[in-house]
């Protein structure tokens, strides 16, 4: 296949039908690196046209709560006593910037996440 530049729907869905006859080709080959280059165009191209849009901040506190097998008594003392945590995670008041550097620490969900802006509830 000749490698271009990804431009439309139709040469994006190209890219995928050869990908997926090459993805599993060894690196240094000829269709390795074929692969390498497509599915670097591909991803450029998705990037452009199907953005994914940043993720809500309290849906991601209850993800990474759920992993960790946390549950809401857990983050008291964390972001505040048992009403403030409450008042948080059903959307009643937002997360200061102490709240987001404390779960950035012990969830491991990076800042850039809890500061996005979410609704609260009722308005």
């Amino acid at each position: 296949m000749e490698l271009k530049p990804i431009k439309s729907e139709q040469d994006y869905r190209n890219g995928l039908e050869r990908l997926e006859i090459i993805f599993d080709a060894p690196i240094d080959t000829r269709e390795g690196d074929e692969a390498e280059i497509l599915s670097l165009l591909i991803e450029s191209y998705e990037n452009e046209h199907y953005p994914i849009e940043s993720p809500d901040p309290i849906e991601a506190i209850k993800i990474r709560m759920e992993e960790l097998n946390m549950r809401q008594k857990d983050l008291v003392g964390i972001i505040g006593g048992k009403s403030r945590v409450s008042e948080i995670l059903n959307r009643k008041k937002k997360l200061t910037v102490d709240m987001i550097r404390e779960l950035e620490r012990i969830l491991q969900i990076s800042a850039s996440v809890l500061v996005n802006n979410y609704p609260l509830a009722g308005k």
